[in-house]
């Protein structure tokens, strides 16, 4: 396993990242657990939930967010494991019915952070990341909370998610203004088939000196071999077979410039992330044991110069601001 400092902070996190999105909600607890017994065993040493995984993203449905987080921390509570991983955790999301029960006020933060502590059952959180911008919080209060979150002890770095790029600059601009360290990552959606983060949000991560942390690398399953599992007999989601109408020429394309290469299309799409410089760690999200096995496959995939270059005629950046739309 390859490590790479989580943007310019001192911190040392595995090229691949465990999500735990699907813990709880699609993987049961003993699966889990084998999934990151497994992901340990390999060398993955980042770790990636939210407080809201787990269930329902919604508090007025049946009771299931905090799950995945759970699981973690019962994994956790085995022992000797907590200082072999580098884990984080989000703050956003509703996790109950109350008007304070969701966002990033500092009362929210407080909040949120001593329940994920507890499900966790750790005494800090590594990485703390905004799960979502919250343009109605001012950024002040924001960082007062995290900034008393870190004096206690309780969290070690902080990061965003889904982030513009001038929030990403603002934030930074809050931050250094109080003499505060600030983000050190950014947890966006990017992938072959949605590359509109390289627009604006890698350069201000890459002036910025934040990790880019990649979800969804595969599109949603998209770019795992959507149209051979098709071909196969398969069921895909209404979701997928929109998105395979729409990518069709494309996909047809990608994965028979995977099948010359002899790889896997999922392994080729995480290669590709992984060839990116911005890019720290994307975040894989194996339901079992076996997809686990496959994603790691990922990290010896060596694409050359010229597969890279046809796999950006195939799925085409639009570039960066503002000669993407200007000169």
């Amino acid at each position: 396993m390859e490590y790479k400092h989580l943007g310019r902070s001192g911190l040392k996190v595995s090229r691949l990242c465990l999500g735990t999105m699907n813990f709880g909600e699609l993987t049961d607890e003993a699966t889990s657990f084998s999934i990151m017994d497994e992901a340990l065993e390999a060398g993955i040493n980042y770790f990636d939930t939210a407080d809201v995984y787990g269930g329902p993203n919604s508090p007025d449905m049946a009771k299931g967010y905090g799950i995945s987080e759970e699981y973690i921390g019962r994994w956790l509570a085995q022992g000797g494991r907590r200082d072999r991983i580098v884990l984080a955790t989000k703050v956003y999301q509703p996790m109950e019915l109350g008007p304070n029960d969701r966002r990033l006020s500092a009362y929210r933060i407080r909040k949120a952070c001593e329940e994920s502590l507890r499900r966790l059952k750790t005494d800090h959180i590594d990485l703390y990341q905004m799960h979502h911008i919250d343009r109605n919080t001012p950024s002040e209060e924001i960082w007062q909370a995290m900034e008393l979150l870190v004096q206690q002890g309780k969290v070690i770095y902080v990061g965003s998610s889904n982030f513009a790029g001038w929030d990403i600059a603002t934030a930074q601009a809050s931050a250094a203004s109080r003499s505060f360290l600030g983000l050190v990552s950014e947890q966006s959606i990017y992938n072959l088939s949605n590359r509109a983060i390289e627009l604006e949000v890698i350069p201000a991560c890459r002036h910025l000196g934040l990790g880019v942390v990649p979800w969804s690398p595969l599109g949603g399953g998209l770019l795992g071999g959507a149209l051979q599992k098709i071909t196969e007999g398969r069921r895909a989601k209404p979701k997928v077979v929109k998105q395979i109408e729409r990518y069709r020429p494309q996909l047809e394309q990608y994965e028979a410039l995977c099948a010359e290469l002899g790889e896997s299309p999922a392994d080729v799409a995480l290669a590709w992330l992984l060839h990116q410089p911005a890019v720290t760690a994307p975040i894989i999200g194996p339901r079992t044991v076996a997809q686990l096995t496959e994603n790691l496959q990922a990290l010896k995939v060596d694409l050359s110069t010229s597969t890279l270059e046809r796999l950006d005629a195939i799925w085409p950046s639009q570039g960066e601001a503002p000669q993407a739309y200007a000169w």
